[in-house]
This record gives C-alpha cells, structure tokens and sequence, in this order.
C-alpha cells in the first residue's frame, strides 16, 4: 500500500479499546489488500448493488445505494474498476463530492451468505470516452482507483433472500 494500513484516529481507537496487538504485520498483510483479488472478481462483478460513500472536503458525508442488477460493476484490473452513474433525482450528491473529493469507499455485501467486502479509493468522473460503452444508458461512468480492499467476517451480517 502506498499509504499507512490505518489512520491516527483508527490506531487510537485500537490502544483505547485494546485491539492494536491483533493488528500484527502478518495480519495486516492477510487481511488489508491494495487489489481486488481474482477470486472475489466474479463476485462482485455480479453484485446487483452495492453502498458508496463520499464525503465533502469539509466532512459533509454522503452514503448512497447505487443498483442496476449484475452487471453494475466491471472489474477493469485488480487495482481499478467502474460502475455507471443513472439519472436518478438530479441531486448529484455523491458526483457532486466526487468532484471536490475523489476518496470513496464501496461496501459490498452479499446478503445470502454474509459475504462482505470494503473497497476504498480514488474516484473520477468520466462522462466521454470509451468505458461509456460498457454501461449503455448511462450518462456518466465512476472509474476508481483502489487504495485499500478490507474483507470483513460475514458475522452480523443478516442471512436474506432475493424476492422471488
């Protein structure tokens, strides 16, 4: 990783609540990745939604459901991928962030079996170009630059099925 795995206020909050020995260099590397890897591609690939957070530069949060059904993420290379932004409200808070802030973090979560991955980076707006053509219908395309993939234990995650 190009930067530190934690933040000061994510390490403080280890020592105050006693987890800062659990997070060892070995551990660390198990289970803090610079990529996506390619066993989780498919995965997410078909994920039919998934959460995107922003934030504005003075902290101003955002965390918005972005669905389309399978489909809705192209992994481009372990280190990047893209989604489509549709119309919605007109409101563009989350592009509108991205704009003044291009660090996001993407949850995904598969509510059939708990599996769950954060996915943390840089994004940018794309509104020509040739990734337009992966996403028909779709006026803009997010393409994001990972910085750091988290997988999380299914534990708390509730056990859902898809509506027939």
């Amino acid at each position: 990783m190009d930067f530190p795995p934690f933040n000061p206020g994510e390490l403080a909050a280890q020592q105050r609540w006693g987890t800062a020995d659990l997070w060892d260099e070995a551990r660390r590397q198990r289970l803090l990745w610079d990529r996506i890897p390619g066993e989780f591609h498919a995965r997410i690939e078909g994920a039919p939604f998934f959460f995107l957070a922003t934030s504005s530069p003075d902290g101003r949060c955002d965390c918005s459901f972005k669905g389309g059904g399978p489909g809705l993420i192209r992994i481009l290379d372990e280190k990047c991928f893209a989604f489509p932004d549709f119309d919605g409200n007109g409101a563009f808070m989350s592009l509108g962030n991205i704009l003044l802030n291009p660090h996001v973090g993407c949850l995904f979560i598969d509510f059939e079996d708990g599996g769950r991955l954060r996915v943390n980076g840089r994004a940018e707006i794309l509104d020509q170009g040739d990734l337009l053509a992966l996403f028909p219908g779709s006026a803009r395309v997010v393409r994001v630059d990972i910085d750091q993939v988290v997988p999380n234990c299914p534990k708390h995650i509730p056990r859902l099925m898809p509506a027939a």
